[in-house]
C-alpha cells in the first residue's frame, strides 16, 4: 500500500488539517503477495476510519497492522484527524460534523481518484469514531452503503450520567445541554428511528466491543434496538476484553473483510 501524510486547508474550520492515506498498489513488495489485487483504474471504494477521544489521525497506522491487513483489499483508506470534537458542528467550537460529512469528501475526491457512488462508500471508528462513523451512516444513508464502531461510544447521554464534572462541561461545548441533545441528530438512538422512518435504504453495520469495556452495556443494548427497527447487524463480541487496542488491531481486520465491496475489488 502507499502511504500519504497530506496536510490540507479546511474552509469550514478555519485551518490547516491532516489525514493520513493509503491507496492500493499491485505489487506490495516482500511478504505479500504481488498482483493481489487489481489496479485497474477505476475509482476506488473509500473507507473513512475514524479515530478515538484521545487519539489523532495517526492512531490506527501506530497502534494496528491496518497497512498489511488492506493490502489485499482494493480500497483506500482515509484517515482524519477530528481532535475531540464528537465529529459534531460544536455549540461552541468548531463545525467538525460538516467538516467530516461535506468537505473531507469534496477534498478527498479531488486529491485522489475516489468513487461518489453509494456502495463504494463506508466508515468505521473506534470508541468515539465508532460513534462518528454511526452518524455518518445514520445521518447520511443515501451516501454509506456499510459502517462499523468498534467499542463505540452510542448512547452518549447514558456516558453523559456517568461522567466526572470536567467531562460534563466539555459535552456542553460539543452538544449543550443534555436536553438539546436528546432527540436531535447527535442521538443515535433518536437518529436511527428518524432513518428507519424516512423509508431510506439503511446502512449495513457491524458492532463490536468486549464484555469488559466500559461501553459494553451501551451497545448491548443499542444493537437489539437498530434490530427492532430493521437494520442488518453483523455483532462480534468477545468475553473479558476492554478498551484496548489489542481488540481493534484484531477486529479491524474483521471489518476489512466484512466490508461489501464490489466484486472487482475483493480476493
Amino acid at each position: 500500500m502507499a502511504f500519504l501524510q497530506t496536510n490540507f486547508f479546511s474552509t469550514t474550520l478555519g485551518l490547516s488539517c491532516s489525514m493520513n492515506v493509503i491507496l492500493p498498489e499491485a505489487d506490495q513488495g516482500i511478504g505479500i503477495a504481488a498482483d493481489s489485487i487489481n489496479v485497474d483504474g477505476h475509482p476506488l471504494p473509500v473507507l473513512y476510519l475514524l479515530h478515538g477521544l484521545s487519539d489523532d489521525h495517526t492512531i490506527w497506522m501506530r497502534r494496528t497492522s491496518l497497512e498489511r491487513y488492506a493490502a489485499t483489499r482494493r480500497l483506500a483508506i482515509v484517515m482524519p484527524a477530528v481532535h475531540r470534537s464528537f465529529y459534531t458542528d460544536m455549540k461552541h467550537g468548531y463545525r467538525y460534523w460538516t467538516f467530516i460529512s461535506e468537505e473531507l469528501p469534496r477534498v478527498v475526491r479531488h486529491f485522489f481518484h475516489i468513487s461518489q457512488r453509494r456502495e463504494d462508500t463506508f466508515a468505521a471508528g473506534l470508541s468515539m469514531g465508532g460513534y462518528g462513523a454511526l452518524k455518518l451512516g445514520l445521518r447520511l444513508p443515501d451516501r454509506y452503503a456499510a459502517v462499523a464502531s468498534l467499542s463505540g461510544a452510542v448512547d452518549l447521554a447514558s456516558l453523559h450520567e456517568k461522567s466526572d464534572a470536567e467531562r460534563v462541561a466539555e459535552s456542553r461545548l460539543i452538544f449543550g445541554s443534555m436536553e438539546e441533545f436528546k432527540d436531535s441528530t447527535d442521538d443515535l438512538f433518536a437518529l436511527a428511528a428518524q432513518t428507519a422512518a424516512s423509508g431510506k435504504n439503511k446502512p449495513a453495520i457491524f458492532m463490536a466491543c468486549g464484555t469488559d469495556d466500559f461501553l459494553w452495556e451501551d451497545n448491548l443494548r443499542f444493537r437489539p434496538y437498530l434490530e427492532q427497527l430493521g437494520y442488518k447487524v453483523s455483532w462480534h463480541q468477545k468475553d473479558g476484553i476492554g478498551h484496548e487496542w489489542g481488540y481493534w488491531d484484531e477486529t479491524i481486520r474483521q471489518v476489512l473483510a466484512w466490508l461489501p465491496l464490489p466484486a472487482r475489488n475483493s480476493q
